[in-house]
Parts: C-alpha cells; sequence; structure tokens
C-alpha cells in the first residue's frame, strides 16, 4: 500500500506547520481551523501573528533556541492567538532540522487546549509568560 504522506499531513487531527526562520512555510487543515485562517493567510507569514503580542513572539524565540541547540526538540503550554483575536492554550511541539541552527527550519505541532483549560482573564503579556 502507497501512502500518500501530503494527504496524511493535511487530515492530520493536530495542528502542523513546517517553518523557516521562524516563518510558516507550510500548514495543515486543522492548525488553520485552531487559529481560524486560511492556509493563505497564514503561509508565507511570520508564526508572530499566531501570538498575543509581538513581544511573546520575541521571548519564546529567544526562550525554546537554546533547549532546540540542545536536545533538536522543544515543547510546552502557551497561549496563542485565533485570527478573531481570542486567546487559547495551546500546546506546542516542536523538531529543528538542523539542531545548529534552531530557527532555521522545522516542524511544528499545535494542540487546542481550550476545552481542558480556559484563559479565564485578559493577562499581561508578562503573567502569560509566568503562566507557561
Amino acid at each position: 500500500m502507497d501512502i500518500n504522506y501530503r494527504l496524511a499531513f493535511e487530515l492530520a487531527p493536530i495542528g502542523l506547520a513546517l517553518s523557516s526562520n521562524r516563518a510558516i512555510i507550510d500548514c495543515n487543515r486543522r492548525l488553520c481551523e485552531m487559529f481560524g485562517a486560511s492556509r493563505e493567510l497564514l503561509v508565507g507569514q511570520s508564526f508572530k501573528v499566531l501570538y498575543p503580542s509581538a513581544i511573546e513572539f520575541e521571548r519564546t524565540g529567544t526562550r525554546i533556541a537554546p533547549i532546540l541547540n540542545r536536545n533538536g526538540t522543544y515543547a510546552d503550554d502557551r497561549i496563542m492567538k485565533r485570527a478573531s483575536g481570542e486567546t487559547f492554550w495551546c500546546h506546542v511541539t516542536g523538531r529543528a532540522f538542523n539542531q545548529s541552527e534552531p530557527h532555521e527550519a522545522g516542524i511544528w505541532t499545535f494542540e487546542d487546549l481550550s476545552s481542558r483549560r480556559a484563559v479565564r482573564a485578559e493577562l499581561t503579556a508578562r503573567e502569560r509568560e509566568v503562566a507557561q
């Protein structure tokens, strides 16, 4: 049996994104549904569009780089932002293709945790960072 890997990527039950220098190179349907945006609007964009603020995007990139350098993988729960502006808890896992250049290219999974963990109040960027 031949497996259609493109179809498997597209229909995976978890959000998937391929990255290059912290930009979305490709993503699947589940990621688009989760963030409420079309593939056309996401591909080519910085992951910054999925964060509540530019500061959080920068802090996360700084925080994960040494871990990706050391382990090649990274995972955490963080607050992300849908296209509507709604924030939600999301479990994010990533793998760098090149450990020595962790942001060069990678694959990332996104799991919506909002059914189990609601964002209960509007938090500041610093409060969100502490909560993560």
